[in-house]
């Protein structure tokens, strides 16, 4: 290890002190689900959206709302519904009565983190108008243009088993999440935690423990996370994997997987307190990075083969430098 990269690894030592704060006061909340507080952090830290599925009463919701807690910032829950409108989401124009001019109220995506709940079930013309939000940080209200704050995240849930009134998410919008997170169902000994907690009838608060300008400063600091060479042309490697001719494989990643693999992989390094990357950070993340940017043929359905499945085998396939 050169002079160099000690010295980022002992800045990223110093500073990726309050991720522990975070998740401390995230656990007094959240029972068990460790790995899916990590990876919100993570895109937290770089800048980028998450999608997150599950069945009903996995606590999908409640996550979001206690990450958004523990952090000094402003957040706004937005309830997706089928009569949802566009104005609704990013405000509209009113008219002031005294001087009869047009002025422009902001919407509720003015906050810092969003939690978009169950967004599959607004009409398409919504989850545009929230898509261009995710990918341009600003909205257009009228003709006037405005920059939403930042950080800006948008934490998405979406029900998986129930299709009726909903409206999927295309591929190409589902592209524009970071991440796409699948919560499973608690331990035995998890869920008698949470019947422990629920029969005392007295939810703890949340501590604010991170303020924006420390999250603004640790994204400078991300950049300088090395990641070698080798290691990039890996993550082009598995990459490029998904997009050979395959039977299980319809159409492979977009080049936007390999940014945010990469970027993803440097939060991994990050939140175990490195200033640099392994493979193991890439393989560790890769799955949820990729798992929906992928579409399988017919073959692989009728196969029972799912996205995970088809994922893991290139992770596992790929050769590691």
């Amino acid at each position: 290890m050169n002079e160099e990269i000690k010295i980022i690894d002992a800045k990223v030592k110093e500073k990726s002190e309050f991720v522990e704060r975070i998740e401390r006061a995230m656990a007094r909340i959240i029972v068990g689900q460790k790995s899916i507080l990590e990876r919100l952090i993570i895109a937290l830290l770089c800048n980028g959206h998450v999608l997150v599925e599950g069945v009903p009463g996995l606590a999908k919701t409640l996550i979001v709302k206690t990450l958004a807690a523990a952090i000094e910032a402003k957040f706004a829950r937005i309830q997706f519904t089928p009569d949802l409108l566009p104005s609704d989401l990013i405000g509209t124009m009113i008219l002031n009565q005294k001087t009869s001019e047009f002025t422009s109220r902001k919407g509720p995506i003015f906050a810092n983190i969003i939690l978009a709940d169950e967004i599959n079930r607004a009409p398409s013309k919504v989850q545009s108008a929230l898509l261009e939000a995710m990918q341009e940080h600003q909205v257009t209200i009228s003709d006037e243009t405005h920059r939403l704050p930042e950080p800006f995240l948008v934490l998405a849930t979406q029900n998986p088993i129930e299709q009726e009134g909903t409206y999927p998410l295309p591929e190409a919008a589902i592209d524009r999440f970071m991440l796409k997170l699948k919560i499973t169902y608690p331990r035995q000994e998890e869920e008698l935690k949470i019947i422990d907690s629920a029969l005392i009838g007295e939810e703890p608060k949340v501590d604010k423990v991170v303020e924006i300008a420390e999250i603004m400063a640790t994204r400078q600091l991300m950049n300088q996370i090395y990641i070698d060479d080798k290691l990039k042309q890996y993550i082009i490697n598995i990459v490029t994997a998904t997009r050979e001719p395959s039977p299980h494989i319809q159409y492979g990643a977009s080049p936007r997987a390999s940014i945010y693999l990469a970027q993803a992989a440097k939060g991994y390094a990050f939140i175990r307190r490195r200033g640099y990357v392994t493979p193991d950070d890439i393989k560790s993340i890769g799955l949820d990075v990729l798992r929906h940017r992928i579409i399988l043929t017919y073959e692989a359905e009728a196969e029972e083969q799912t996205t995970e499945t088809v994922v893991q085998k290139v992770l596992d396939t790929v050769e590691v430098p």
